[in-house]
């Protein structure tokens, strides 16, 4: 299972190197608090924009974004750091549930099975 929480959360120790998984930079947050920054994995900015957070289009956005995932070179580094390092990605949105993050994190526990 890969560790994952809200960039606004407090960073732990146990945490390991904080990756953060969004397209855009989350307001307020000092670059200090995060290690490294893979914007790349992250949904398009033209899909991002399409699906606005709009609930009705959960199910067409996570389908377009298992697409992108598969054609995506940089999930192999994203998944060799998790591999390697002890992580935890995080995202800015309020609603996991309905995130580009939580797909990201089903598409890459499934590569790692």
């Amino acid at each position: 299972m890969i560790n994952h929480k809200s960039v606004y959360e407090e960073k732990k120790e146990d945490d390991g190197k904080w990756i953060l998984v969004e397209r855009l930079w989350p307001r307020g947050i000092k670059k200090e608090k995060i290690d490294i920054w893979m914007k790349e994995v992250a949904p398009s900015n033209e899909l991002r924009a399409w699906y606005s957070h709009d609930i009705k289009k959960w199910e067409e956005f996570r389908t377009k974004y298992m697409e992108e995932l598969k054609k995506n070179q940089k999930i192999k580094d994203l998944s060799e750091l998790i591999k390697k390092d002890k992580v935890t990605l995080v995202y800015a949105t309020k609603d996991y549930e309905h995130s580009g993050a939580k797909v990201l994190i089903e598409y890459v526990e499934a590569l790692l099975r």
